[in-house]
């Protein structure tokens, strides 16, 4: 990757105002955005595995010393790369790689003379360090060298730790302690088949390693029928802990409504020797004991890996700094409090909520987010505020936390084209950031990324790491020899299959919500989202594109929009009619506005803290699917309801009653200057690469297209096709399209 010159070494005494740092970590690259003390703003890509990619350009012995210089963007290096490792990319995978000794203005690495293997000129080498990437990027950002203290910094992270680990079954062994009877309940789960056509149906293992029955049992008014019995629960816990199982979930029948045998059953388990327990009383007090059940194993199995890498990043960031991370439900919560039932989003709600300020600035209000990155696609809809989803499976769990709305599908810039049985196929599986796609340089197989490459649809030299379009070539024949037809119109196929996965997903979160995708503007980003976004748009008959500046960082931006918030719900399963006449429904708003904001208490968030937000879940008695209102006026909830289930259904029963399920409340810190930083990042980067012109296929031939720089771009409506450039993206401007500059947010519109 082209170095990215550092700011000057910060001033040891100039620790307030701190620094602001937001880092949004996705599987193949994270992206990191730094506010300085004085408000100069620096950006950042960094491999999501701890690694800067550059070029070797020279190589020189001084006495006994091996020297190499590397290809980079200008500016001074100083010693920050001192301490990292070396190594040629498409080593061999024992190769460590050769120690960097210092180094010197000019990007020239002194390299330790006895490494197994020191790299030539023209060589790809790749950087590692031993900490993880976000913390490389502070690094860079501040310009700390490697094992000197960063300075008082705030760190707004969102990872994809937690998602990563569930979905790979790479948790801790874990416990589930439940009530007696129930020891089968998550083996049995709901009984839902996942493929209503397949013979042979294979149910996955359960997470936990080891299910216990606990003697207790309250009825379904919360009575007790039997009362707990803690010795025999000891005693498991004794020989599970010697065994080296040390966290636990807990899930006892009825609970939510009263949680004391949950409670007492924490307290022995601790006393035992379990060093983190869940309650699903605590996480998801509501009623059905399967999903709450499996919230609580699912924190249990992925909330030591959670604490232990959040606290390795608190550890660098040190005493004087504050560490943020964003939940799965848009906002953010300290480091300490974060629970891992609430991170399996973390990285794609930053990226919701970074389109939502940037549509915004822009003048709208009706929006579809879509997020590309080289994992995965992720999108959104927001009309005015968020959606929020209450319940979400992620792989074969489900988990009950708030989460924004937000449909993932398994087509990125790393998706892995492949021929299969005779058809084209995109993805599921990715290259991710090692080796990542072919153009890597690291041997990797053919990719999304190669294709766009292949086609003309990427400038190369802007692109975020050093690219080999021979190497994508050789792959592209390899998959598609023995194929009949010309290589571009085979290629130009794994792009529309891509297009309809990702189009679908959107669909999903507009279509089938009764919401139109034509009244909608397409917030485009991600690092290749501009790239696919017009062919998007005409699958959807969605009429605009905005492209914010920066699109490739926006998920990191986000997190500098995002508030410190909290959620509080209660179950309530009452009729409607009644609890607004009664004034219940009021009263527990009340009560869970008061119980968030004592939550929020001690986390350091900026202005005033407030309800931002409350919904009421609301259904037809008799029903289970609920629909999600905002309780602005309790008295007309009712025919709100009615009207949005006549919109989402198409039809409504006549004469039944609507049941309040529950209630939720969102209080959050106001953090006034907060809207304005996601517009606020601006033309401050380096300038793009100089307008020329290079073949793109569109439409089943090759036109020449003009190549603008995103700066040359202005108010007056440039025709397309053209292909518009900046730092770490590119905008794919389709014939029948024009993209404008707005100027006030940044964002480049393009219309049809």
């Amino acid at each position: 990757m082209p170095l990215e010159p550092p700011p000057k070494a910060p001033d040891p005494n100039a620790a307030i105002p701190p620094w602001r740092i937001w880092v949004d970590t996705g599987g193949t690259f994270t992206d990191c955005i730094g506010v300085a003390p004085d408000g100069e703003r620096r950006r950042l890509k960094v491999l999501s595995s701890s690694a800067l990619r550059s070029r070797v350009t020279e190589r020189w012995r001084e006495g006994a010393a091996e020297w190499v210089r590397l290809e980079r963007s200008g500016g001074r290096i100083d010693d920050l790369l001192a301490g990292g490792r070396l190594r040629r990319l498409g080593a061999a995978a024992e190769t460590p790689g050769a120690l960097i000794v210092a180094s010197r203005v000019g990007g020239a690495l002194e390299l330790d003379p006895a490494a197994q293997e020191l790299p030539d000129a023209g060589a790809t080498v790749e950087i590692t360090w031993p900490e993880p990437a976000p913390i490389l990027g502070v690094r860079w950002l501040t310009g700390t060298p490697m094992g000197a203290e960063l300075p008082a910094i705030e760190l707004r992270l969102a990872t994809t730790r937690g998602t990563n680990a569930l979905l790979e079954r790479r948790g801790v062994e874990c416990a589930l302690f439940i009530t007696r009877g129930f020891a089968d309940l998550l083996l049995i789960g709901n009984q839902a088949r996942p493929d209503i056509f397949a013979l042979d149906v294979v149910k996955p293992e359960p997470l936990q390693a080891a299910t216990v029955e606990v003697d207790e049992r309250l009825a379904a008014d919360g009575a007790v029928v039997r009362q707990l019995e803690l010795t025999g629960l000891r005693e498991e816990a004794a020989r599970l802990v010697e065994a080296g199982v040390r966290s636990a979930a807990v899930a006892l029948l009825h609970s939510y409504l009263d949680p004391e045998h949950e409670r007492q059953v924490g307290e022995a388990l601790e006393q035992q020797g379990f060093v983190h327990v869940s309650l699903s009383s605590s996480l998801a007090p509501l009623i059905k004991i399967v999903p709450r059940a499996q919230t609580a194993v699912v924190d249990a199995y992925l909330g030591p890996i959670i604490d232990e890498y959040l606290g390795r990043i608190a550890a660098a960031v040190g005493g004087a700094g504050r560490t943020y991370v964003m939940t799965s439900a848009g906002g953010l919560s300290s480091a300490q409090d974060y629970r891992a039932k609430d991170s399996l989003l973390s990285g794609p709600a930053g990226g919701v909520v970074g389109a939502a300020a940037a549509g915004r600035a822009a003048g709208f209000e009706t929006l579809l987010t879509f997020d590309m990155g080289g994992t995965s696609t992720d999108v959104a809809r927001f009309d005015g505020d968020y959606a929020y989803r209450f319940e979400h499976r992620v792989g074969d769990a489900e988990i009950v936390a708030p989460t924004l709305y937000v449909e993932t599908v398994a087509a990125g810039g790393g998706s892995i084209c492949e021929l299969t049985e005779g058809r084209l196929t995109v993805g599921p599986h990715s290259a991710g950031a090692d080796p990542g796609p072919a153009c890597y340089g690291a041997a990797g197989p053919l990719c999304v990324t190669d294709v766009n490459l292949l086609l003309g649809r990427i400038e190369p030299a802007r692109f975020e790491i050093p690219i080999d379009a021979t190497a994508a070539s050789h792959a592209a024949d390899r998959v598609l020899a023995g194929l009949s037809g010309a290589r571009d119109e085979l290629l130009s196929g794994f792009l529309l299959i891509a297009n309809e996965r990702m189009a679908d997903a959107i669909r999903r979160v507009s279509i089938q919500e009764g919401f139109d995708p034509a009244r909608c503007a397409l917030v485009a980003f991600g690092g290749a989202g501009p790239q696919h976004a017009c062919a998007i748009a005409e699958l959807l008959g969605t009429p605009t594109v905005l492209v914010p500046r920066d699109a490739s960082l926006l998920s990191a931006l986000g997190l500098g929009a995002a508030r410190i918030e909290r959620f509080a719900h209660r179950q309530v399963l009452e009729p409607l009619r009644e609890a607004v006449a009664s004034g219940t429904l009021s009263a527990i708003v009340d009560e869970l506005a008061a119980e968030a904001a004592r939550a929020l208490a001690g986390e350091g968030g900026r202005g005033d803290v407030g309800a931002r937000r409350s919904i009421a879940r609301c259904r037809y008695s008799g029903q289970e699917s609920t629909l999600d209102l905002d309780v602005d006026d309790p008295a007309t909830l009712a025919s709100e309801f009615e009207s949005q289930y006549q919109r989402v259904f198409g039809d409504r029963p006549a004469g039944r009653e609507v049941e309040l399920e529950s209630l939720r409340v969102v209080v959050a810190h106001s953090e006034p200057e907060a809207a304005a930083s996601v517009a606020a990042i601006d033309g401050t980067s380096p300038a793009s690469a100089a307008a020329g012109e290079r073949e793109i296929w569109f439409d089943g031939k090759r036109l020449v297209t003009p190549v603008v720089p995103r700066e040359a771009i202005g108010e007056e409506p440039v025709a397309g096709p053209a292909l518009v450039t900046e730092r770490h993206s590119v905008t794919v401007v389709e014939p029948g399209w024009s993209v404008a500059a707005h100027a006030p947010s940044g964002c480049l519109v393009v219309s049809r």
